[in-house]
């Protein structure tokens, strides 16, 4: 999602730069903030908060009925009714907000997914060749890119990689294989910027060439119960706290 730099770079690159964790906890707190929001304009709050306190009410009449299954049902079948129509009003701010937060996430899927590749460090790609495809293939670099692995590679399992260092800025590396011969681009940087990490080529014997990118554990080694989630878990952790607390904070319903 390229398009999307010129909009967003200028605003939200430095925080991602500047410590990637805490980017993404702002984000996250700003995103929520702007759902919430929206959410509270749209939506007819005192009718939300009446819709919430009959969703209640139900709750506590089935706790009491769980000894009396037909009566169980039928209230049941109510607050089911409840539920629909309290869930028709929080339909039109989810399409408000739908677009701008798809394009968000795009964005920082596109800058937050991977390591970047620094200046002077060692990285590798590989080439993925469609079946039937053997023998050696062969990389061609530029003069700002040194190759740390041998030019030609046999290909094993379909597959060959070569590792590599490059200096700052973009790259054009080219892989050759018979008579195909594709181009695959890198991207070196000081900051959160890089390229797509997957290119595909129809019609070729080089199927696809990818650049193996380290996964950003924006946190570094901690980990929750052994888990060290990327950018998506944490921004699900903070966006459902920050969530909470704005709407109890704006009265929210």
């Amino acid at each position: 999602m390229a398009f999307l730099d010129p909009v967003f770079n200028p605003v939200l690159l430095p925080l991602i730069n500047l410590n990637p964790f805490w980017g993404i906890v702002i984000l996250s707190f700003a995103i929520s903030l702007l759902i919430v929001v929206i959410y509270k304009l749209v939506t007819d709050q005192k009718e939300m908060k009446k819709l919430k306190d009959e969703q209640k009410e139900y709750q506590k009449r089935l706790k009491d009925l769980k000894h009396n299954p037909e009566e169980m049902m039928k209230v049941q079948k109510e607050a089911m009714k409840k539920n629909l129509t309290y869930m028709k009003h929080s339909f039109k701010p989810t399409i408000i907000t739908f677009i701008p937060i798809i394009l968000i996430f795009g964005w920082m899927n596109a800058h937050l997914a991977f390591e970047p590749i620094y200046p002077g460090e060692t990285y590798s790609i590989t080439a993925i060749f469609n079946e039937g495809v053997t023998g050696e293939a062969e990389l061609e670099a530029d003069n700002e890119t040194e190759s740390i692995s041998a030019a030609q590679q046999e290909i094993n399992e379909n597959q060959a990689t070569w590792n590599l260092k490059s200096e700052a800025g973009e790259h054009f590396l080219s892989v050759k294989v018979g008579d195909s011969e594709q181009t695959k681009k890198i991207l070196i940087a000081d900051n959160f910027k890089y390229e797509d990490q997957i290119t595909l080529y129809p019609h070729s014997d080089i199927e696809q060439i990818k650049i193996n990118y380290k996964p950003l554990k924006p946190a570094g080694n901690f980990s929750l119960f052994g888990w060290k989630p990327g950018w998506l878990g944490w921004y699900i952790i903070f966006s459902i706290a920050f969530s909470i607390g704005l709407r109890k904070l704006l009265k929210v319903y």
